[in-house]
């Protein structure tokens, strides 16, 4: 099934935005639900958007996602940011960008929030590697509760 949503994930690309934007986050569904992270499917809240949700180690996680050609930057973190902080302390958020942040973006979001973050090639290398989503991102967390940083790499999480 891993195999499969790692050649899922590659196909995603050819696809034009809008469609591909929807694939994406139901192909993401399908990686919580591989994982057992009890994911839902994206909703819609008065006056907002989230692309789904999963628990991780007890704790509920709302996710944004985003595949466009342009790496994300600060103003997009920060807006999902206030949607984690709108809802209860426990929340987290995790952002996953298929093209990336902009190193400009992460210095400017800062440190110390409640979101983590993953780009395209956290997914494959998780897909390709075998590694367990939990794992990525439980060690993403305690990074990121380590050093207040949002965004580590698999590859520096996991070294080959």
């Amino acid at each position: 099934m891993l195999e499969q949503l790692g050649k899922d994930l590659v196909a995603l690309s050819a696809m034009e935005p809008q469609p591909r934007g929807y694939a994406f986050e139901k192909l993401l569904k399908a990686l919580f639900d591989a994982f057992g992270m009890e994911a839902r499917e994206p909703f819609r809240l008065r006056g907002e958007q989230i692309a789904g949700s999963f628990m991780l180690a007890e704790v509920p996680y709302l996710v944004e996602a985003k595949w466009q050609n342009a790496q994300t930057a600060a103003a997009d973190l920060r807006a999902f940011n206030a949607k984690v902080e709108d809802k209860a302390a426990w929340t987290r958020g995790l952002f996953i960008s298929q093209s990336g942040f902009t190193e400009d973006g992460l210095h400017a979001f800062g440190r110390g929030k409640r979101l983590i973050c993953m780009d395209g090639l956290d997914l494959f290398e998780t897909l390709n590697r075998g590694l367990h989503l939990s794992d990525v991102l439980l060690g993403k967390v305690r990074r990121a509760g380590e050093t207040g940083a949002p965004f580590v790499r698999v590859r520096d999480l996991f070294p080959e």
